[in-house]
């Protein structure tokens, strides 16, 4: 039974956690395709050598394109994860296999600010607590 309540909590967390990744990437990628602003440099406010196109990258991680296409990459990996919770909880014997799958999506998801970190970070709390509490079959 305790392995049960488990996997349970590791299906809830997991589902939150790519559900907040997807819903929050989606977001992002609306608001860079219709060209919003990317408010660099702490909302344009802030003067100097990082401010609007003048940062490390020079206008290349400033484009609205590229930050639509990291954006993208993390709504992948949280519908992924949503799929990966969704099958743990129906294959509970196939534990370990979907517990891997959702920790290194929901870490490739901080590519794209994972839900605003806290999507990836549920997503990789499920998926360790069934690496940590898998069970040894004799």
């Amino acid at each position: 039974m305790a392995a049960n309540q488990g996997i349970t909590f590791a299906f809830i967390v997991s589902l939150v956690g790519g559900l907040i990744v997807s819903v929050a990437s989606i977001i992002n990628v609306l608001w860079y395709s219709y060209g919003a602003p990317s408010f660099g440099g702490y909302g344009s406010f802030v003067g100097g050598m990082m401010d609007g196109y003048h940062n490390f990258m020079g206008s290349y991680a400033s484009s609205d394109g590229f930050l639509a296409g990291i954006s993208l990459v993390s709504v992948i990996c949280g519908v992924v994860v949503v799929m990966s919770a969704i099958m743990l909880g129906f294959h509970p014997q196939e534990s370990m296999i979907w517990a891997v799958v959702i920790v290194v999506f929901s870490a490739v998801s901080f590519v794209g600010m994972g839900g605003y970190f806290i999507g990836a970070i549920l997503g990789i709390v499920g998926g360790l607590f069934i690496i940590a509490t898998r069970q040894t079959n004799p």
